[in-house]
């Protein structure tokens, strides 16, 4: 049975495929069946013969109004069996159990509860036509549709569940990626922007300096940001994603770390041990957090004027060390609050398998640590 829309309906075409797959199953067996018991009576043939086309037309409206076609096919197959005997009660309510299930699976439970008892209502005439065999038979027939109902709507609300975690792990991915490229480049462009206007008098030179770092910077965040959007929705005529300017890796932490040291920032980068090659996944990790550690001396690092970066790669993990000059916070007002970026930072190491800490050090200053596996990294 096809997947329901919010609140219960089918999308269109669904409703259509269903409706032909339903009419062809009860003109097939029903039909069938009325056809070969009628045949005796042939008086009664015409009227259960349009019973049954009156079921297989009701059935269109099911997936809409599957309460009102169920009373209708329940009428309806009573009242075709009450014609042709011979056609069982369990065969007549064919439709009817069909609906049945197709309530089951898109409306709330308690409401298809109530269909089935009602749909069990026919119990005694059954007891009577065919005795305890045609009791169990009409029962059993009748909770299994009910049942089937009940286990495609599980499976639909726990697609839906998955779609709704999807959604939601998509949308912190999306504030992840964007708090990472907008908070860097604002606050390199900050701390630029305050140093051209300290300067701007005694030294343009410098300050024009500024201004152009300045200008590099937005340009490389519009360029990273255009880049993003068009990985979550790319538009007719745009360059393949292979075409399109490389993503963040580690390969340009050259980059980075030359727009933190535009701001005057002292930066100490050692790299030793394999850095290439690694699975994007831990290598996008690894940028996003070197760059997250960076942008955290700039804004949070009292006094901090140099910071010390070292990214060890080998077949196992990649670790990571940041480390900056900043002054140790002497109160719990003065300490620096959990924000985003720690959080973030954590949470990327996370999806990749690994693992992040941070904090003061006794003698001055801020340390980051990460580690990386590669080992089954996707």
């Amino acid at each position: 049975m096809p997947t329901a829309q919010a609140g219960g309906e089918l999308p269109p075409r669904t409703a259509r495929a269903l409706w032909w797959g339903s009419a062809v199953l009860v003109l097939g067996v029903l039909g069938t069946s009325v056809l070969v018991a009628g045949a005796e009576h042939g008086s009664r043939l015409p009227a259960a013969v349009a019973l049954v086309l009156a079921q297989a037309g009701a059935l269109r409206w099911q997936a809409r109004v599957p309460l009102a076609v169920l009373a209708v096919n329940t009428v309806t197959g009573i009242a075709v069996w009450a014609l042709l005997p011979a056609v069982t009660l369990t065969g007549a309510l064919l439709a009817a159990q069909i609906t049945l299930c197709v309530l089951s699976a898109t409306r709330p439970r308690r409401v298809s509860a109530l269909a089935l008892a009602a749909m069990c209502l026919p119990a005694a005439p059954a007891w009577a036509a065919g005795g305890s065999a045609g009791l169990t038979v009409y029962l059993l027939t009748v909770v299994l549709a009910w049942t089937a109902g009940q286990w495609r709507g599980a499976q639909q609300e726990r697609t839906r569940a998955e779609m709704r975690r999807a959604v939601v792990e998509e949308r912190a991915r999306i504030a992840r990626e964007v708090h990472d490229v907008v908070a860097h480049t604002l606050s390199v462009m900050v701390v630029q922007a305050g140093a051209a206007d300290d300067v701007f008098a005694e030294r343009p030179d410098q300050a024009r300096q500024a201004l152009r770092a300045i200008e590099a910077g937005a340009r490389s965040a519009l360029g990273e940001l255009r880049q993003m959007l068009r990985a979550f929705r790319p538009e007719a005529g745009e360059d393949l994603p292979e075409e399109r300017t490389p993503g963040p890796t580690l390969a340009r932490l050259d980059d980075l770390v030359e727009s933190v040291r535009a701001t005057g920032m002292t930066v100490h980068v050692h790299t030793e041990g394999a850095t290439d090659g690694l699975p994007a996944s831990v290598d996008l990790a690894a940028y996003r957090i070197v760059q997250e550690a960076l942008t955290n001396t700039l804004r949070h690092a009292v006094g901090a004027d140099e910071v010390s970066v070292r990214v060890t790669g080998d077949r196992e993990c990649v670790r990571i060390t940041v480390v900056d000059n900043g002054r140790t916070a002497r109160s719990p007002e003065a300490a620096p609050k959990v924000g985003r970026g720690l959080v973030g930072m954590k949470e990327r190491a996370r999806l990749v398998g690994g693992s992040v800490h941070a904090g003061p050090l006794h003698a001055g200053g801020f340390k980051v640590t990460a580690l990386l596996p590669v080992e089954g990294a996707s």
